[in-house]
């Protein structure tokens, strides 16, 4: 499975706008940071994990000729403002889309337009949006939904095969700690070094990691008080900061 970080960032970007912080001037190009995402292709599929709101610019960044499915770990605008510009992919029929009772409710609701008869061909995104709460299958993939606490709701990281997407959390309920074990590759939420009430701090994911552990871990969904340099040279062997573009071999 080849795994395309699409974006690594919080739901203010980075750059944040108005801010003239060290990391939001940075010249590093790993201290940009798009709203979070992740490509997923197999033999079989080519799965997106969310629409962040620069899902058009990554689209084009990363040359996606291909999307089969969507698995939406939640509703917050981060997630889900790019969802419009899945148009290009439902040429072929509506495109499913997967997630939790709750995501799709907001979903639909905030973006009813997708979930109509066209007016026009390409007038909008065409989707069928089927809520999971147990395995499911996803072009072919069997993908096993992981609830995760994200301050006071339950949002959903997703495994597949010996690979799991674990963003937007600040709990790992124990049966959900399980879903996580023996893992090749394992993507976590690391939003800063100071607390916050709906995400890991580093630490934090450092502490959830060895616990886990996964053979590589990749830290997400970064705020702009984490430069990326230096940082990445404190970080335990087997764990690494993710960044925009990186392409990982699972």
């Amino acid at each position: 499975m080849r795994v395309t970080m699409l974006g690594t960032g919080t739901s203010f970007g980075v750059p944040s706008v108005a801010c003239d912080c060290a990391v939001c001037t940075s010249p590093d190009p790993r201290n940009h940071r798009d709203r979070a995402s992740v490509y997923l292709e197999t033999e079989r599929a080519a799965l997106l994990v969310d629409t962040a709101t620069e899902f058009r610019l990554q689209a084009l960044r990363h040359r996606i000729r291909r999307v089969d499915a969507v698995l939406y770990t939640h509703a917050h605008a981060d997630h889900v403002g790019g969802l419009d510009d899945l148009r290009r992919f439902c040429e072929r029929g509506p495109l499913p889309c997967y997630g939790d009772p709750g995501t799709r409710e907001a979903i639909m609701r905030r973006f009813d337009f997708a979930f109509a008869p066209p007016s026009y061909p390409g007038g909008a995104p065409q989707l069928a949006f089927h809520a999971v709460s147990g395995p499911f299958q996803a072009a072919g993939e069997t993908i096993v939904p992981v609830p995760l606490r994200h301050g006071g709701m339950t949002v959903l990281g997703f495994r597949l095969g010996d690979f799991a997407y674990a963003t937007d959390c600040n709990a790992i309920p124990p049966e959900s700690r399980a879903l996580l074990r023996d893992l090749d590759l394992l993507v976590l939420d690391a939003l800063r070094f100071t607390p916050h009430p709906t995400h890991f701090t580093l630490p934090e994911a450092l502490a959830t990691i060895e616990e886990l552990r996964p053979r590589r871990a990749l830290l997400t969904h970064i705020a702009h008080e984490i430069d990326h340099a230096t940082v990445a040279a404190t970080l335990p062997a087997g764990v690494e900061l993710a960044y925009d573009g990186l392409v990982v071999e699972v």
